[in-house]
């Protein structure tokens, strides 16, 4: 049985329509509806149409129901369902855990149509049916997240000896434990300078890997994640972060089912820059993928953005806010700015321990910015060796983008962040931000 309306609660079980979900189908119905005119006017674009078989180099589409993991569209959705994951592997609670919430159903996508071009190449990650900003999308595949650990590193993460957190390896006395506390996003929002950060503190335990338990390893059970986590003493808190959490349909039930008093840190960064540095990144491994102009846009002629590409998807956050708030609190609920944890790291850290109920220790002292990566490094205050940055993956030089999608973005982006602070109580000034430059 799903869990009850929390009362008070924004975008809980007791609202009818969630404001974000109406929002993003009341554009997509006017921009579909744009698309189809365009379209039967003689449009030669994309949206042309066409018969599928008859595009130059694609094959004639299978049916929706022929294709693995997907289902037709205007299937029933669950209401908690948001954009953003694949189908679940198994929907029942790991081994080991406690009586838990019967899973909904698991959400459906449908992948309609190849796409032309170079972009056709470029998998994507889908959007449920209605929920889409065009008529049209492409074949779709989860882009990968931050990190892919592998079933080697977490089994090392969770072997005596290895590094769990603060400056020294884990002790081999102590209990391994569930997390208290984790990071669930943003991908490219600062998740792994925060962690480093809060790894600092001598009562926070971390496992440094991304165990990646409640999206993509969740039929090991909980035994098996507790085994990842290092070993911590009483009064120690353990944590870990994966960013993919929190685009996770699955992933606040689940651990909801672990544990309901489970705190959640987001760390969120102006959506824009964040869309660019996430196709940074994806650059920097797959040079041939098409150009940021050509993902970011169904048609961009009309202006269309396409959100079903992951990078564009992401930065949605009122829409992914909506699915957590249907099983926590705001009040479990810390939101991290990822602008300020680069020029005020002390400032934000002060927030987090606040939160977790940690003595501030982590201060100004254990910061250093480093002017070559433009963000801070860690340092021990107590000595003088040198400071622990981040790896050369963080901080790479961003391509030069078409100031014309610049604009457009932020103008998609615009409601859903308004949106996102009326819902958090927290104003993050990205609009301001963009006014600045």
């Amino acid at each position: 049985m799903s869990p009850p309306a929390q009362p008070g609660v924004p975008g809980g079980r007791g609202s009818k329509v969630p404001p974000a979900r109406k929002l993003l189908c009341m554009c997509s119905l006017s921009l579909c509806l744009t698309y189809l005119c365009y379209s039967l006017m003689g449009g030669t674009g994309p949206g042309a149409l066409r018969s599928p078989a008859a595009l130059s180099g694609t094959a004639a589409p299978r049916s929706p129901a022929a294709l693995p993991g997907t289902a037709v569209p205007g299937a029933p959705r669950s209401p908690a369902a948001l954009p953003g994951t694949a189908a679940p592997r198994s929907p029942a609670s790991p081994p080991g855990s406690s009586s838990a919430p019967a899973p909904s159903a698991a959400p459906t996508r449908a992948s309609n149509s190849s796409r032309e071009g170079a972009a056709g190449a470029w998998l994507r990650t889908p959007l449920a049916p209605g929920e889409v900003i065009t008529a049209q999308s492409g074949a779709f595949e989860r882009d990968p997240q931050e990190s892919s650990t592998t079933d080697e590193e977490l089994s090392r993460a969770g072997s005596p000896g290895s590094r769990g957190g603060g400056g020294s390896t884990t002790p081999d006395y102590g209990e391994k434990r569930l997390p208290q506390a984790l990071i669930i996003g943003v991908k490219k929002g600062g998740t792994r300078a925060l962690l480093e950060a809060i790894r600092a503190h001598p009562d926070v335990r971390a496992v440094g890997t991304e165990p990646h338990f409640f999206d993509r390893n969740y039929e090991k059970g909980l035994e098996w994640y507790r085994n990842v986590m290092p070993k911590t003493l009483d009064g120690q808190i353990t944590m870990e972060k994966t960013p993919s959490y929190f685009v996770t349909n699955e992933a606040p039930r689940r651990i909801h089912s672990m544990a309901k008093d489970t705190k959640l840190i987001v760390v969120v960064r102006n959506p824009v820059t964040r869309a660019i540095s996430d196709y940074t990144q994806t650059l920097s491994k797959k040079p041939e993928i098409p150009t940021f102009e050509v993902l970011a846009f169904k048609n961009r002629t009309l202006g269309l953005i396409d959100a079903s590409w992951s990078a564009i998807r992401i930065g949605i956050y009122a829409l992914h806010l909506e699915n957590w708030l249907q099983y926590f609190p705001l009040s479990q609920i810390l939101f991290v700015s990822g602008e300020r944890l680069i020029t005020d790291p002390a400032g934000e850290m002060a927030k987090v321990q606040d939160f977790l109920g940690l003595k501030r220790i982590v201060t100004e002292k254990h910061f250093y910015f480093n002017k070559t990566k433009g963000f801070p490094c860690l340092k021990k205050p107590e000595d003088s060796s040198a400071p622990r940055c981040l790896g050369k993956s963080k901080g790479r030089t961003h391509p030069k983008i078409d100031p014309d999608v610049i604009h457009r973005l932020r103008k998609f982006y615009k409601p859903f962040n308004v949106m996102f602070y009326q819902m958090t109580g927290q104003d993050f000034q990205w609009e301001q931000e963009e006014s600045d430059k």
